[in-house]
């Protein structure tokens, strides 16, 4: 899963319940909020870069959210990052730590149960740390990437 940048639900003040309608109604409102003819006269430099950063933000929130495939897409990494952020760690290990299984082209570590933790070499060369979970009971370490 790619990097979770912003969340285009909280750009536009909504939830993952509204409806098109909904969206469209909070896009509006926002867009004519932030749109930088709207802006009054004396702003500092740096509120106006800031107005303009959210009148693209607002619009890119609403390209994504607006069409039924890039939302759906959208709500699935969402979950996922979700997901990670609440998953419960047992122990952090560095990428390096791990031993490189050559013929199945992973890494793996050794739990305390007896199982094994399994890190798929793709994953290990994302940027992201990864949480991987035992094979064989209910425990997950965090795998710290080396870059």
């Amino acid at each position: 899963m790619a990097n979770l940048q912003k969340n285009w639900y909280s750009i536009l003040g909504a939830a993952p319940t509204d409806d098109l309608h909904e969206l469209k109604q909070k896009y509006q409102r926002l867009v004519l909020l932030f749109h930088p003819d709207k802006q009054k006269p004396g702003l500092s430099e740096e509120e106006v870069e800031l107005q303009l950063q959210s009148f693209i933000d607002v619009d890119q929130a609403w390209k994504v959210l607006s069409d039924e495939e890039s939302r759906k897409t959208f709500d699935l990494q969402l979950r996922a990052h979700e997901l990670k952020q609440s998953w419960p760690v047992d122990a952090c290990v560095k990428l390096e730590d791990m031993d490189w299984d050559s013929e199945n082209e992973c890494y793996s570590y050794s739990c305390r149960c007896g199982g094994e933790f399994h890190l798929e070499k793709d994953e290990a060369e994302e940027e992201e740390d990864s949480v991987v979970c035992c094979d064989t009971c209910s425990l997950s370490i965090e795998v710290k990437s080396c870059g």
